[in-house]
């Protein structure tokens, strides 16, 4: 038992310091996401190395010394997304209505059959503003009936698990689906008109996440981030960023964005609310994010119940409140931040250009080979369809 506490004691204080290494590698970034659950086994591995005594050597003492400061280190990361810290959003006082905007954050997962159960959701709640993500044809096809009350939409239906739909009631301002770091990755950006009349900004994003089955580095996400960021501290606008950003709340990016953007997070001094993965409870992370200028402040946010997919929805109420901005300054960014952002910026775009190039020529290849197929299908001899990319019967004789 003593060794199996020790390797566990070991493990999260390797992951911790791991985690701090500045690489964009996905290997490197993953640690980024389990910090509740490496406080969580850290603590099991603290209190059964005491409970049993087992420091009665300098290399025990030496690991438990290590595995406390890691929990201090992995504790500095997630205790501002509990009660424990400062509200960085105030609560809102009461309003009209006319002032406020709810917006509902779905990843559906694209092969969720399962499309009532978003539609059943939207119709309880009725938010003003509807943004999915994963969304393919099939998808737009079974939203349709929502459209009736959402007359203003942007839809960008894609089989890459990366197409993105904006339903709304309120009225949005000369829309644009832009690709900013990778070409078949898509944002929106929009204006939307409250029901009141001030205009805000919209930015819907979904980046792709470090992992071995889709980016080698989170450079591409990051830069897409920091992209936006700046954008928005150059123009100074009153905004709204929501989306899938394949990034927790208290990574170093994402607190970095904050800090350039100037945009706050609505669960500092509140709550975790970690949205993948549905299925394992102890595997959960907060991947959705509405971060907002500090013109707003929160009526509600709440994690929705489960749609089917690997990620719950999430919904958020903002109200337009401008006479508190004094009273939630907006995080400052530093020299060193620019100077990083810029960085990662570049890298950000050079590696963008590397996966649309290499997505380019996989579908030519791709279309070399359905041709080379069809032309074959055409003459006396039969290609088997195991060598073809479908196995739609057009293709096999």
């Amino acid at each position: 038992m003593t060794l199996l506490l020790q390797l566990l004691a070991g493990f999260v204080v390797f992951a911790t310091f791991w985690a701090t290494i500045p690489r964009f590698e996905w290997w490197f970034r993953v640690a980024d996401f389990p910090r509740n659950q490496l406080i969580f086994l850290g603590l099991v591995a603290l209190i059964g190395l005491l409970w049993l005594g087992a420091f009665d050597s300098r290399w025990q003492i030496g690991l438990i010394s290590l595995l406390i400061i890691a929990l201090a280190m992995q504790a500095y990361m997630v205790l501002p997304y509990t009660f424990l810290w400062k509200k960085q959003v105030q609560t809102a006082k009461p309003k009209s209505r006319d002032y406020q905007v709810k917006l509902l954050v779905a990843n559906v997962l694209t092969t969720n059959p399962n499309k009532q159960a978003l539609i059943d959701l939207i119709h309880t709640h009725q938010p003003d503003i509807v943004l999915t993500l994963e969304t393919d044809q099939v998808w737009q096809d079974a939203l349709s009936p929502i459209e009736a009350d959402y007359p203003f939409n942007v839809k960008v239906p894609l089989d890459n698990l990366y197409g993105m739909h904006l339903y709304s009631k309120l009225e949005l301002i000369n829309p644009q689906v832009k690709y900013l770091v990778v070409d078949d990755i898509p944002s929106i950006h929009t204006q939307v008109r409250l029901a009141m009349g001030k205009v805000v900004w919209l930015y819907c994003l979904h980046p792709m996440p470090p992992s071995p089955t889709e980016a080698d580095k989170s450079v591409t996400r990051d830069a897409e981030l920091l992209m936006v960021g700046k954008h928005i501290n150059a123009n100074d606008l009153t905004v709204i960023v929501a989306g899938d950003l394949n990034d927790v709340a208290w990574s170093h990016t994402t607190r970095m964005f904050q800090r350039i953007s100037g945009l706050l997070d609505p669960r500092i001094g509140r709550k975790f609310i970690n949205t993948f993965h549905a299925s394992y409870p102890f595997l959960r992370w907060a991947l959705d994010h509405v971060f907002h200028s500090n013109q707003f402040t929160l009526v509600s946010m709440a994690r929705m119940p489960n749609i089917g997919s690997d990620h719950f929805p999430v919904l958020t109420t903002l109200q337009y409140e401008p006479e508190v901005m004094d009273e939630q300054p907006e995080p400052l960014p530093s020299i060193a931040d620019h100077q990083e952002a810029k960085e990662t910026i570049k890298e950000g775009i050079k590696e963008g250009g590397k996966l649309s190039e290499a997505q380019t020529d996989s579908a030519n290849d791709a279309s070399k080979l359905l041709k080379g197929a069809l032309e074959s299908s055409s003459g006396q001899a039969k290609t088997p369809c195991k060598h073809l990319l479908t196995t739609d019967s057009a293709f096999c004789g």
